[in-house]
């Protein structure tokens, strides 16, 4: 049966921003990682595009200690502007303008780094008691393959939560959160969702309940807010989202069931050094303008290698 929620639009989504982004130091010394660039776009709004084209035009994103270039890329550059239009450079004003148009951006701070569900937490003022969803910038779902409209279609059906999981080799599964799942009646419409029993996160191989991972993109209803009250620290010492998301799938209401939709569409991932570099190669060979010239200088720099 549907919860109470499942009847209310969903227009809010959360993106957590908080993290030192570590993993790419230096160049994150002085600049957030979400700002390094997937070709000419920073990743972060290829994130906050993704929600606004699900409809999620009011954002909230949860920032720490030296994160105002996210702020700044989002507001008005009237200088920058005024200089471009003077210039006649119209095909860059639009450009510049267009991150200020996605969609309405919101910024809450999280005072300290104590983890995902506490970065979640944070944002609770601003989602109130209305489901909304979490989307991580380490992954960057491609445009032609969305799935947040799929999750929000499976919230409205069953109700409660949708997470959204791939399948990945038994080896990897300890790099994420991996799902306990149960197969659903045949529902038209919904070939790809299942029920999640249980989460853990970064189990080890031999442990992980399933090799279905969980990705960055969750679907939640406010009662997740109250749950998160009573996490206690879990992994690494964090407030770990998985920690609240597994209390909800022992629930048929109250924020619960969870499911979840299995993804087989293109996904970066750019948390790591290794996959933001294969994103920033993908998008670019399949850019119209970039792509031909990079394609083929790409299969002769291949073939060099190969020597």
């Amino acid at each position: 049966m549907p919860n109470m929620h499942s009847s209310a639009s969903i227009r809010k989504a959360v993106i957590p921003a908080a993290g030192m982004g570590t993993r790419f130091l230096p160049a994150t010394k002085a600049m957030p990682k979400e700002m390094l660039p997937v070709v000419d776009e920073p990743a972060i709004q290829y994130v906050v595009e993704e929600a606004a084209a699900a409809g999620l035009t009011e954002i909230v994103m949860v920032t720490g200690r030296n994160k105002r270039a996210l702020e700044d890329h989002f507001d008005r550059a009237a200088e920058l502007e005024d200089m471009l239009e003077k210039k006649g450079r119209f095909d860059l004003l639009a450009t510049v303008r267009e991150s200020t148009e996605i969609a309405r951006m919101h910024y809450v701070r999280q005072v300290h780094p104590r983890g995902l569900g506490d970065a979640v937490l944070t944002a609770s003022a601003f989602v109130g008691n209305e489901p909304f969803a979490v989307l991580l910038g380490d992954d960057l779902i491609d445009p032609r393959d969305p799935i947040l409209p799929t999750m929000i279609a499976a919230h409205m059906h069953f109700g409660g939560s949708v997470l959204a999981l791939i399948e990945v080799p038994t080896s990897e599964i300890s790099l994420y959160g991996a799902a306990a799942i149960a197969p659903i009646a045949p529902t038209p419409g919904f070939e790809n969702i299942v029920r999640i029993t249980g989460v853990v996160e970064k189990p080890a191989a031999e442990s992980a309940p399933s090799n279905f991972a969980l990705i960055g993109r969750y679907l939640l209803t406010p009662e997740i807010f109250d749950v998160l009250q009573e996490t206690k620290p879990g992994r690494g010492g964090e407030i770990q989202l998985t920690d609240a998301i597994q209390v909800l799938t022992q629930r048929s209401d109250k924020g619960g069931p969870v499911h979840g939709v299995i993804f087989k569409g293109r996904r970066y991932d750019t948390g790591d050094k290794l996959g933001y570099l294969q994103a920033v190669v993908r998008l670019a060979v399949e850019r119209e303008d970039l792509g031909p010239a990079f394609g083929a200088w790409l299969k002769k720099f291949v073939q060099e290698l190969s020597k």
